[in-house]
């Protein structure tokens, strides 16, 4: 069953390469994390998407938290993480390309393993791209999902930056 409002986050890991090295230019890493320790005493926004570099989330769904990060940040909000079934390598350098800097966490998902535990899979295979995360955008509090916003296919309505400024 998809996870809802009032679920805790299931048990999984992330991972993340937030350093580039200077001689050579790439990045740095992998970290791998449990999620259920990075997300103890927090108040977290997550936000789902199909891919780094897909038009919609390049254009959009990133920019928009970038652009609300302080005002996020001033109802309590401790992190924002961008979800995608992506490399640690590729969202890091996503995150460069899209100069979130500090204010967005850049999270990989480089199997699909944590997306599929919240069953917010998106099958692309289709189309080429494998088994994707779907558009989602959801408030975490301690661990426990105190709002969820899950996109329909093709959409781009309900799970930006604004709606979860409104749900804060």
């Amino acid at each position: 069953m998809t996870i809802k409002v009032g679920d805790t986050l299931p048990n999984g890991q992330l991972s993340e390469s937030t350093g580039v090295d200077n001689d050579t230019g790439c990045s740095l890493g992998p970290n791998t994390y449990n999620v259920a320790d990075l997300v103890k005493g927090k108040k977290i926004v997550i936000f789902g998407l199909p891919g780094a570099y897909t038009p919609t989330c390049s254009a959009k769904h990133v920019p928009g938290y970038v652009k609300q990060y302080d005002a996020l940040r001033a109802k309590g909000v401790d992190e924002i993480w961008c979800l995608s079934v992506n490399d640690a390598f590729v969202m890091n350098a996503w995150g460069r390309d899209q100069q979130v800097g500090s204010k967005l966490r850049m999270m990989a998902d480089g199997s699909a393993d944590f997306t599929k535990k919240l069953e917010l899979e998106l099958d692309l295979t289709a189309r080429g791209m494998g088994v994707r995360c779907q558009r989602f955008s959801m408030l975490v509090d301690n661990g426990v999902v105190k709002s969820l916003n899950i996109e329909g296919p093709g959409k781009f309505e309900v799970s930006d930056a604004d709606t979860m400024l409104k749900q804060v």
